[in-house]
């Protein structure tokens, strides 16, 4: 049994709907380019609403949690269910309340998780060397701007805190919406 051709059907049909709704697609990443040059231009403003927009999300998440919980109390795990619940509505308060320091402690997390990404690609690609893979350096080179994007937002603490998040959620934003700009154009065309 061959699932080809369920796979060229899907294939096909995937084409068809991107072809239909190009126009929401360039819309989309139009949207998503400007917030991000804006994110770029202003990064402490997004650093800010970046920490905001998260407080708001543990606050509202923990509230809903802490009602189905109540709701299902009978259910085995309630204490941690409770916990969490609890946690989330703490970790939402102290990012609303104190958005400042919330985007300090976000960009650390972000160090630290540039660092481990960073050090976990560099393995990686020592290991395709080992297998003489070709493209093993593009793996390393990856790594090593990892490790530096975290040596950078780690050394420049606490003032990378105004910039760190909001660049690179605003970078993040401006390959999205160029990459959905780059497809609603190819869609359009063919």
């Amino acid at each position: 049994m061959t699932l080809t051709p369920d796979i060229e059907n899907l294939k096909s049909e995937m084409t068809a709907t991107v072809r239909g709704h190009w126009k929401a697609f360039l819309i989309e990443g139009i949207l998503l380019v400007v917030l991000g040059l804006a994110a770029i231009i202003l990064p402490p403003l997004a650093s800010l609403a970046v920490t905001i927009l998260l407080g708001w999300m543990f606050l509202i998440s923990g509230a809903a949690g802490l009602a189905l919980t109540f709701w299902a109390r009978g259910m085995p795990g309630f204490w941690w269910s409770l916990l969490s619940a609890v946690l989330a509505i703490g970790a939402g308060l102290i990012l609303l309340l104190q958005p400042a320091q919330g985007a300090l402690t976000l960009t650390i997390v972000v160090g630290a998780y540039f660092l481990a990404e960073g050090v976990a690609t560099i393995m990686y690609a020592l290991e395709h060397r080992r297998e003489l893979s070709e493209r093993w350096s593009w793996l390393l080179v990856a790594g090593v701007v990892d490790v530096a994007i975290s040596g950078i937002i780690i050394a420049g603490l606490p003032g990378s805190a105004l910039w760190a998040v909001g660049l690179l959620v605003g970078i993040n934003l401006l390959f999205g919406g160029a990459s959905m700009i780059g497809m609603a154009l190819a869609a359009r065309n063919s």
